[in-house]
């Protein structure tokens, strides 16, 4: 339970350090307009509303979590465990690959 603790304490800590260190970097804008407008042909770019993509990223995660999370903990135990604690903070362990 204590690495649970520690892991959500390191990712939370990440998003408020690393995450200002990035947006810093890469200069956001939150006038541009995406390329759902820039681009939009009605087939590849189609503008969705906030509910709808939050709701197909949720089922994203919540229907690939439960089958690779048990796999890759079988598979590879507490290293698996600390590669996606990292691996959420810097983008650096998943280009190395």
């Amino acid at each position: 339970m204590i690495t649970f603790i520690v892991s959500i304490l390191l990712l939370i800590a990440g998003y408020f350090t690393y995450g200002k260190f990035v947006e810093r970097v890469f200069v956001t804008d939150r006038k541009r307009r995406t390329p759902a407008f820039t681009m939009r042909d009605n087939i590849d770019y189609v503008p969705m509303n906030t509910t709808r993509n939050s709701l197909i990223q949720l089922l994203n995660i919540a229907g690939v979590g439960p089958i690779f999370g048990p796999i890759l903990g079988a598979l590879y135990g507490p290293v698996a465990f600390v590669w996606i604690v990292i691996g959420c903070i810097l983008p650096v362990p998943c280009t190395i690959i």
